[in-house]
């Protein structure tokens, strides 16, 4: 889906340094997909204190039990 965006050429090019990409749409895509994988984190963040787990409950027999 082509689009036409008018993005701050300062911005780009400092990101495109940054990042080490090769070309503006490389660089466009790894931002967003940053800003998408941190929107996601944040949202998780309203999670915590919310969800009740058991005490007794040891992760390490279980991680051990799925080889």
């Amino acid at each position: 889906m082509p689009s036409n965006l008018a993005i701050d050429d300062r911005l780009l090019a400092e990101a495109q340094k940054i990042g080490q990409h090769r070309t503006k749409r490389e660089t466009v895509t790894a931002a967003l997909a940053e800003y998408i994988a941190r929107r996601k984190q944040r949202a998780l963040l309203t999670l915590f204190g919310k969800i009740k787990y058991e005490p007794g409950y040891d992760y390490k027999r279980e991680r051990r039990a799925k080889r």
